[in-house]
């Protein structure tokens, strides 16, 4: 298989903003009065849209709290934010794929104003051919950003890979017909993600650049540098 578009999860694969995201649903559980949830439960919800996501993690919180805990979550994930980096050797890699001719986009499910804060923060928005994300379409495992990303960028499934940190990545990937890469380094465990049943795994950047190498298409057949 020969991959001319990569599409990235963000959060978890991408930028190392698990513990944040993790710590910021703790504490506005806490400052709601609500039960705070256990770290392994708050990971799980991960790469889901946000309002799914709190549904799941925080089952007693009701529709007329939903605004406030949305406040409070982004409050202490903002707090946060400036302090966020890309995991080591991600922009190299980003770089070696485009200069290669492989079309790079993001599926996440971060909303459209924090992805765009996070591209323009990071000085990052030139690498992607197209981007889409929770608050535009179906939230994950849902296959519909996936398939509006090889349909706006006319890159046909089998040329297409998923790459994410979560079993929510992985099975959507498995909905959309293209295969995957789950990496271990991010939000859900090892058994999670094998039991969603990746294509591949690796264990760090290191290990994802060797496995783009040696399955992405590139100009003229040329090797990554």
């Amino acid at each position: 298989m020969r991959y001319s578009l990569v599409v990235f999860d963000w959060d978890g694969t991408v930028i190392d903003s698990t513990q944040s995201i993790v710590q910021a649903i703790q504490s506005a559980c806490r400052d709601l009065g609500l039960a705070v949830p256990p770290a392994a439960q708050a990971r799980w919800v991960i790469g889901l849209s946000l309002e799914s996501a709190l549904y799941k993690v925080v089952p007693t919180l009701t529709a007329e709290q939903l605004p406030e805990f949305i406040q409070r979550y982004k409050f202490h994930y903002f707090t946060r934010d400036p302090d966020l980096c890309l995991f080591d050797g991600m922009t190299t890699l980003f770089d070696e794929l485009r200069d290669n001719g492989v079309m790079l986009a993001v599926a996440t499910g971060k909303s459209r104003v924090g992805l765009n804060r996070v591209l323009e923060q990071k000085k990052l928005g030139h690498y992607f051919a197209a981007t889409r994300t929770a608050d535009e379409t179906f939230s994950k495992p849902h296959p519909q950003m996936l398939n509006e990303l090889m349909e706006t960028l006319a890159v046909p499934a089998e040329e297409t890979v998923m790459i994410g940190d979560t079993s929510h990545d992985i099975l959507m990937a498995h909905n959309a017909g293209v295969e995957s890469i789950a990496v271990t380094y991010g939000a859900h465990s090892l058994r999670e993600l094998n039991e969603s049943k990746p294509t591949r795994i690796v264990d760090d950047v290191t290990g994802l650049a060797d496995l783009l190498q040696m399955h992405c298409k590139t100009n003229a057949n040329q090797a990554f540098s």
